[in-house]
């Protein structure tokens, strides 16, 4: 996939290529559609954030809460699989299983949203490590800093779907 036949398809094309980029929210990829054409995926990653941001508190909190709790065997997108078994997630012992349900837990109950972290390049001991922090955090520092992971983890999906093939003057990034 490149940008050049991205800004080609017809609306429901990249609808259907893009939906997923954003966690079970093709309404996503439906917002930023008008926005082409797209000079690079950075520009493409900034008119989809856009869209979430001009969302309501409610369709925000519905897109968290879209995403899996982290070491969970829940239902997940692919991706989402993919991106735990990178961080090894996947492979916890069963003692770091219960660490991650129980800080899970406790995220929940205090949050009422799953952890959500990009976790490309990082372990589960600096995921976890990153839970125990964030837990200290207000409800409004961690649903913003909810949406900033999200936005890091679509961005990192862009990154592995689509190709830059100096098909645009990258010149001006």
């Amino acid at each position: 996939m490149n940008l050049q036949l991205l800004n080609q398809m017809s609306e429901q094309d990249f609808i259907d290529t893009l939906g997923e980029i954003y966690e079970r929210a093709a309404w996503v990829a439906a917002g930023a559609a008008d926005s082409r054409p797209f000079k690079s995926i950075d520009s493409l990653h900034q008119s989809m954030a856009k869209v979430v941001q001009g969302e309501t508190k409610g369709k925000k909190l519905e897109l968290i809460r879209a995403h899996p709790n982290l070491g969970d065997s829940m239902e997940m997108s692919v991706k989402s699989q993919e991106e735990q078994q990178g961080a090894g997630l996947n492979d916890l012992s069963p003692e770091e299983l219960e660490k991650f349900r129980a800080m899970n837990q406790l995220y929940m109950d205090r949050f009422d949203f799953p952890f959500i972290i990009a976790v490309k390049g990082k372990d589960k001991n600096t995921i976890y490590q990153a839970m125990e922090k964030r837990i200290r955090h207000s409800s409004t520092e961690e649903f913003e800093t909810a949406l900033l992971e999200i936005h890091q983890i679509a961005f990192y999906r862009l990154q592995d779907k689509i190709r830059e093939e100096n098909t645009y003057d990258q010149s001006y990034k």
